[in-house]
């Protein structure tokens, strides 16, 4: 046998040679799962003869995805290019765009992305009249795809309905769906539910696949859904050669569909199921793991486990307590600064991982502050900005014109003067045929008294269809430079003159960039580079993938966003009662299910570092305006008191307040931060706008209008909110995205 397989550790290679029927690998935080499924493949292929066209790899994100191809390819010679290594909604994409016609929509269908779920629920809601104080888009889309993980249509819904708000949820859902139908769109959720309905209801498309892949390997099995485990199952059926690979303890997306069940109950469904455990780490220094070993046993619903580690025993758990938030952030921001500058640790090095999003803009501040170069994973997307989502909407109205969404944000860009009661005119005549948006165009001299509107429109239909025409011998690139200059799209930008026209321009060629290293990309997987095919690759881009692993900066990001990474040198933030766990939490059973998940988040997080863990709270924290008490956290109570180092906190500066653990007392600070009470209540403290002589200015911009940032460049006000010390302004930047910042710091002009 191949010395590769030498490399692997006992239960490794046992998970590995085990190829027939049901396998569950348990695979501990750090213990080499990828490993095991990369060298899988490689012995089905090498030492098994099986062919590589019938393996099928399926993971859950692009950039993990992409982390087992390469793998693989380095491992398997011949065919590797035949092997499916794909997440979940790119191997069902793939499916769909052959055989979704058997469902009656076209194959070239659109990806619906958050922002067009967005407003196709708008409409929903309009149409059926709902009032959006009781029925808000948000709850509704929330609704719907919670019925479409769990394989409900609208009428399951409506029959199961328990209350008003339900049964607007599946009228809603109804709608919703006729939609996306009318538009030749899916959404996420639809990728998994259409696929398993195409099986369903096709037996000779499931046949197809089950020959086709006879060796099923899931990543991340924990974390499946009851649409994505019936899609498995599905496939699995016939050659029951299906190898599960995850860690119940690390189940964290419950909030997303995730069932846990799916990986505590696989040998009830698998009965002759082999399970093999992984328990060695290899990522993390032994006191590490002893911190996050101790946290997760407190958890009842879980499979016995226990990590270890060769690796050295390692520094203890850093933990400090402050007395607000603000000094956490410059006592974080400085251990970075002192890491990088003692060369113990590079930027990148460092992550600084928290609960909520809102909690990164105290970081961003003392980072920009600093000088330090840094990215927050989870900001504004790319392909959300407002030029990056107008031309492709000329390109997915090219490739698929019934997507009436990317038709009406088009029809206008540039300015055409078909205005709002011409495009009404145009769409109650197209629910009156029952055409799509464009097929109304394009028959415009049949509708009434639209007037001179009729030769813009003819204009806008004629400059479509000669696209279409040319998609049919251009690339993708040139289709888009072809937009680019049929529309006077940049030539438009470039006569503004404007800072924010140049930041536009900048990211247009970024987006021409990115048609350049898709055709590249897939001529080396010798793939056909069709514009179906890029539009489907940016539908499914998530934030993670934006990370670039060669850039020196450090990353903030939430509990949620860091699974799958790791990190020398992690600062997890906010370890407080009523934050984290949240303030949702502190009345519940210490063994409720959402605890132990958010138990499961904590162990996540801890699981990430490799060599440096540092666990910060604050005793107080302004939350939505109001100064808020808080105790430190169950789950640093949780560690072992000779696994920590309590070092000291920042000193007090307000003595009205409760004293501050004394640096001068070990036993003192042990006491503080261990035996406080798992929540301390309190009374909130009104924000107040004076502080002694000093009282809040008024400011020279308001929300909407554009100014310029000294770092930042331009961009639009989006919210101000009286904050305890100043205002809270955030602002959207062409080329930043979101930040959120104080007006007397960020010294904002208004143009």
């Amino acid at each position: 046998m191949s010395t590769i397989y030498e490399s692997l550790n006992p239960p490794q290679k046992e998970a590995v040679l085990c190829t027939e029927g049901p396998l569950l690998v348990l695979a501990g935080a750090g213990s080499g799962k990828t490993r095991v499924l990369t060298h899988r493949i490689a012995y089905l292929i090498e030492e098994k003869g099986v062919d590589p066209w019938n393996i099928l790899a399926i993971t859950f994100t692009n950039k993990a995805a992409q982390e087992m191809r390469e793998r693989v390819d380095r491992l398997v010679g011949l065919g590797r290019e035949s092997i499916w290594v794909s997440t979940f909604h790119s191997a069902c994409v793939r499916i769909l765009r052959r055989h979704i016609d058997f469902l009656g929509y076209d194959n070239h269908f659109a990806i619906y992305d958050t922002d067009d779920q967005k407003n196709v629920i708008k409409e929903v809601t309009r149409r059926l009249n709902l009032d959006t104080k009781l029925y808000k888009e948000k709850a509704l889309l929330s609704g719907i795809s919670h019925a479409k993980d769990e394989l409900l249509t609208p009428d399951d819904l409506a029959k199961d309905a328990r209350d008003s708000f339900e049964v607007k949820v599946a009228e809603a859902y109804r709608e919703y769906q006729s939609a996306l139908a009318k538009n030749n769109a899916l959404d996420f959720d639809d990728l998994i539910c259409k696929t398993v309905e195409l099986f369903e209801k096709h037996p000779q498309v499931l046949e197809y696949y089950q020959e086709r892949f006879r060796y099923i390997l899931v990543d991340e099995y924990q974390d499946t859904n009851t649409a994505q485990f019936r899609l498995v199952s599905l496939l699995a059926e016939k050659y029951r050669n299906l190898c599960v690979v995850g860690d119940d303890d690390q189940s964290i997306y419950r909030f997303r569909g995730a069932n846990i069940r799916n990986i505590l109950g696989f040998e009830n469904v698998f009965p002759d199921a082999a399970v093999i455990r992984l328990e060695q780490n290899y990522r993390s220094t032994g006191r590490i793991l002893e911190a996050a070993n101790h946290v997760i046993a407190n958890n009842t619903a879980r499979k016995a486990k226990t990590l270890w580690t060769a690796n050295e025993t390692g520094d203890k758990i850093h933990f400090r307590q402050f007395l607000s938030g603000y000094e956490e952030a410059e006592y974080v921001v400085g251990e970075i600064t002192a890491h990088h500058r003692d060369g113990r640790f590079r930027y990148k090095d460092c992550a600084v991982l928290y609960r909520t999003n809102a909690q990164s803009r105290l970081f961003e501040e003392k980072l920009l502050y600093s000088g330090i170069p840094y990215k927050i994973v989870g900001g504004i997307n790319f392909y959300s900005r407002k030029e990056i989502k107008d031309l492709l909407s000329y390109l997915k109205t090219v490739d698929n014109a019934r997507d009436d969404l990317a038709v009406r944000r088009i029809l206008n860009v540039p300015r055409r003067g078909i205005g709002d009661t011409t495009q009404a005119k145009i769409q109650d005549y197209a629910d009156q045929m029952g055409y799509s948006f464009y097929e109304a165009l394009r028959v415009a001299e049949e509708i009434p008294s639209l007037g001179r509107s009729l030769k813009k429109i003819d204009g806008f239909v004629s400059l479509i269809q000669t696209l279409r025409t040319k998609a049919d011998f251009c690339t993708v690139r040139e289709l888009l430079e072809e937009v680019i200059q049929a529309t006077g799209y940049v030539e438009d930008l470039a006569k503004e003159g404007t800072e924010e026209a140049e930041a536009r321009i900048e990211n247009i060629d970024e987006l021409i960039s990115k048609t350049q290293a898709f055709m590249e990309a897939m001529e080396e997987r010798g793939e056909k580079a069709t514009l179906s095919a890029f539009l489907e690759e940016i539908a499914l881009v998530a934030d993670i993938d934006t990370v670039d692993d060669s850039q020196d900066y450090v990353l903030l990001m939430t509990l949620h966003s860091a699974k799958g990474l790791e990190f020398p040198c992690v600062f997890m933030a906010g370890m407080e009662e009523g934050l984290f766990p949240s303030e949702g939490f502190r009345k519940r059973d210490e063994y409720d299910e959402e605890m132990e998940e958010e138990r499961r988040l904590c162990y996540v997080g801890i699981t990430r570092a490799m060599k440096s863990l540092t666990l910060t709270s604050a005793r107080q924290r302004m939350v939505r305006g109001d100064v808020q008490m808080h105790a430190v956290s169950r789950f640093v109570q949780e560690i072992p008191r000779e696994l920590v180092d309590l070092g000291y906190t920042v000193r007090e500066k307000k003595p009205a307040l409760d004293k501050v653990i004394s640096p001068n007392s070990a036993y003192a600070q042990m006491k503080m931060a261990f035996q406080t009470r798992p929540y301390q209540s309190a009374q909130a403290v009104p924000a107040s706008r004076n502080f002694g002589n000093k009282t809040m200015g008024t400011l020279e911009y308001g929300i909407g209008d554009t100014v310029r940032h000294v770092k930042f460049g331009v961009g639009k006000v989006t919210e101000i909110v009286e904050g305890g010390r100043d205002y809270e302004v955030t602002v959207e930047f062409d080329r930043a995205g979101r930040r959120k910042m104080f007006a007397g710091f960020a010294k904002l002009k208004k143009i």
